[in-house]
């Protein structure tokens, strides 16, 4: 049993953390609402390539091709980037820009894998979802952003095992999940409080500590960088750059020998930050339901269409992997996306009930009734009170 002592340091923690973070989980969660349906919002709104139906054998044409024809379209621009969605093979999506270094004027071509034919130029750098996506990933501030909600992922998951450590107590006296309907309107949205708390308790924990896990994406990779890649394209270190890359298409074809039991995720073109100036990095992930979000690189010379370098990415790179599509339900299809969904509003109603309570609590004090309130321990010993 906690002492009066070890109650109040519970709840101080309790109360504070949640305090410092609530503000930012509420505008999370409402930020990562659609984001859990994004695919279905892009198709609403019009702005996702919608590829026509054809034979699921009819040939696809060589990337090259799909290269080719997104800088007929974009003659001034190189390829950056080239991807496909996880569920649907039909369309590559070509991310293209002035250099193989550039963060802005970004452009994407949707292109059709079988035919060739651009089906959309999907907006990078505005829009409804991107507005949504900017806010929940760094609130428009880049990597300080990133890092500023991250810390407040901390204090999230403090505050909900303090939250668990005083919730044994406050049900000593109640069954579990009660709502004493006949008090107060302030005990009855406390009650409330905390069966939502308990109820996604879980839930709340796995999406905060993948949240913070993705909060240090950008440093992660640059961690990578700087380690595995930089010893992996160390033999190419003062060799003159190729003034002409090779074809995609070999590459990729290379990889995929080298690989047989693995999909291509994405590659990266030479000069990119996945790459080198000498390298494709040709990225392949597992044909399973529980591999299918590990990859693991393959660096293809990007003149000689040759394997020069292919290792396991490292647990932290593995870890982050697995973290990004868990945040926001992408395994396991729509059911997990509503399941998702649902313990998402419930979060949102418990965030906003505990900056009730808190109000709640501070206008009581100001009104005289403090002799309610003299301390934690007889506060849940007295009437089960969580603060």
């Amino acid at each position: 049993m906690l002492s009066a002592g070890s109650l109040k340091v519970w709840s101080w923690l309790h109360t504070w953390t949640s305090l410092v973070c609530t503000v930012f989980m509420l505008l999370l969660c409402l930020t990562g609402l659609p984001l859990i349906f994004h695919h279905e919002i892009g198709h609403l709104l019009g702005t996702e390539a919608e590829p026509v139906e054809m034979p699921s054998d009819t040939p696809r044409v060589s990337l090259d091709r799909v290269v080719e024809v997104a800088k007929e379209r974009h003659p001034g621009l190189g390829g950056m980037f080239l991807s496909q969605e996880q569920d649907e093979d039909r369309i590559w999506y070509l991310t293209m820009s002035e250099t193989p270094t550039s963060h802005d004027g970004l452009k994407q071509v949707a292109v059709d894998a079988r035919t060739g034919e651009i089906l959309a130029e999907p907006q990078l750098e505005s829009g409804f979802m991107y507005i949504i996506y900017s806010l929940h990933i760094d609130l428009f501030a880049g990597l300080p952003g990133m890092l500023f909600l991250g810390l407040m992922g901390v204090f999230l998951l403090i505050s909900l095992v303090s939250g668990t450590v005083l919730y044994a107590p406050f049900m000593r006296k109640l069954r579990f999940g009660e709502v004493r309907r006949e008090r107060t309107k302030r005990i009855k949205w406390l009650d409330l409080h905390n069966l939502l708390g308990i109820v996604t308790l879980v839930w709340f924990f796995v999406v905060g500590a993948t949240g913070v896990i993705n909060a240090w994406a950008d440093v992660l990779v640059e961690i990578w960088q700087d380690d595995q890649l930089s010893d992996m394209v160390a033999p190419y270190e003062g060799k003159p750059v190729p003034e002409e890359i090779g074809s995609l298409e070999a590459a990729v074809q290379t990889a995929r020998k080298h690989e047989p039991d693995m999909e291509v995720l994405f590659v990266a073109f030479p000069g990119t930050s996945f790459s080198s100036p000498h390298h494709y990095g040709v990225f392949m992930r597992g044909n399973e339901p529980l591999t299918s979000r590990l990859s693991k690189p393959v660096l293809v010379d990007a003149a000689t269409a040759q394997v020069t370098d292919s290792r396991e990415l490292p647990w932290y790179f593995t870890m982050l992997q697995v973290s990004q599509p868990l945040h926001f339900g992408d395994y396991g299809g729509r059911g997990v996306q509503i399941l998702w969904a649902v313990l998402d509003i419930i979060t949102i109603v418990l965030l906003g009930s505990g900056l009730y309570l808190w109000f709640a609590k501070r206008r009581r004090k100001s009104e005289g009734y403090d002799d309610l309130v003299q301390d934690q321990a007889s506060r849940v010993a007295a009437e089960g009170r969580l603060s």
